[in-house]
């Protein structure tokens, strides 16, 4: 098989994945933008075929026709080296291109994207830059997931994204798993893809550190809660407090308190909460104030990715359908993969001798290293084929509408 067949084959796949998570909706759910952060279902489409188009079939393809010239500022991101972008906060206010034209527009894109993999000698070194696409797609297919579930949840009538099972299992006893320190090597090295902030690979000292075994749960956290976590300011970083107080946050997104019983929106729709499923959509504020309550703290980046190097892919990942986290089934280190993205305590900042992507595409990730937070792991929202150990996710400390989550850590 040649590399552009390959090439061809995982591109119409993850393709066809962005596709299906657009199965369940209506043509009334693909416009919706509940806030900023939260962009409509067509505007994802849209944007990962600009993507194709602007940075492998506009510079690699001579024969290659634009559908819409306008598509060009519409469709862009952030990517200033590239040209002005419509406003992200705006995102919801347009009615055109309607959804059937976004769709027309992803089919002439993939047309000309499956004439040049079909040739390997145009191929050259974009294939680096089409693997980059492809990773990125699947980034915004978590993307479109988490969005869909806010645009849908800010909705009083709290429809479905799709029904779920819901899961009786119980999680296993809370305890910390010892781990030993030393000078040890975090960062992608070697073959097989990694962004550029997963890079380069370089040692850092650790003391030793124990970690939680598995995921914060609901019920847990509902402890804080009712213990009245969120009316102490001694608990909380004071940009946290300030925060919390400003948006009058009193439990985690998505909860609710009906007839005396809590609830929460799922992508299934208003559900009981579920006690052993670990919490999700907290922000790093919230998971830092709950683990000083618990008298512990959150890991390191450093120490998340040498706890998790050796252990091997699982826990629940878009594997197909999206669904919500599960909850621990086994005793041990478990969960570092899959359910909810961790909160660590570091900030987003460039490696020791990083260096960005030439071109605008350097601004894909480094422009971004200032005030905001990495969490890792991976979520049930996650693609199981994106993740590895040395993935950094980053985002504002407030953020609540990712399916992020808490593992503590603390001091031998």
């Amino acid at each position: 098989m040649s590399d552009g067949t390959r090439l061809l084959e995982r591109y119409t796949e993850v393709r066809r994945a962005t596709e299906r998570l657009c199965e369940p909706l209506a043509v009334e759910d693909y416009v919706v933008q509940a806030m900023p952060d939260a962009s409509p279902a067509r505007w994802h489409l849209a944007h990962v075929s600009w993507f194709f188009e602007t940075f492998v079939l506009r510079p690699r393809a001579a024969d290659y026709r634009v559908l819409d010239e306008r598509y060009g500022d519409l469709f862009n991101s952030y990517y200033n080296g590239v040209g002005p972008q419509f406003a992200r906060t705006a995102r919801g206010t347009l009615s055109r291109p309607t959804v059937a034209e976004v769709f027309a527009y992803r089919a002439h894109v993939d047309k000309a994207m499956a004439a040049l993999l079909d040739d390997d000698r145009r191929l050259g070194d974009i294939a680096a830059v089409i693997e980059l696409g492809l990773q990125h797609e699947q980034q915004h297919q978590e993307l479109l997931v988490t969005d869909l579930k806010y645009n849908l949840g800010a909705n009083p009538l709290r429809p479905p994204y799709r029904a779920r099972v819901r899961m009786a299992a119980a999680a296993p006893p809370f305890a910390f798993v010892a781990c030993g320190g030393g000078l040890v090597e975090i960062g992608h090295a070697g073959p097989g893809f990694a962004f550029d902030n997963e890079r380069p690979r370089h040692r850092v000292f650790l003391a030793p550190y124990a970690l939680g075994a598995r995921l914060v749960t609901n019920g847990e956290y509902l402890e804080f809660v009712e213990a009245g976590g969120y009316r102490r300011p001694d608990l909380w970083l004071s940009d946290g407090w300030r925060t919390a107080r400003e948006r009058d946050w009193s439990t985690p997104l998505y909860w609710e308190l009906v007839n005396g019983e809590w609830r929460r929106y799922t992508l299934g729709g208003l559900a009981p909460l579920e006690a052993h499923a670990p919490v999700v959509h907290v922000s790093y504020y919230e998971a830092d104030a709950y683990a000083r309550w618990r008298g512990a703290r959150l890991p390191t980046e450093p120490e998340w990715e040498h706890a998790a190097a050796d252990q091997p892919i699982g826990g629940r990942l878009l594997d197909d359908e999206p669904d919500e986290p599960r909850p621990a089934s086994e005793a041990g280190l478990t969960q570092l993969y899959g359910d909810a993205w961790e909160w660590t305590a570091s900030a987003y900042l460039p490696y020791p001798g990083f260096r960005p992507l030439s071109g605008a595409l350097g601004e894909y990730n480094g422009k971004f290293m200032v005030n905001q937070m990495v969490l890792r792991g991976g979520s049930c929202a996650t693609p199981r084929s994106h993740i590895r150990a040395t993935y950094r996710n980053f985002f504002p400390p407030d953020a609540r509408w990712q399916f992020s989550g808490i593992r503590l850590a603390r001091d031998p």
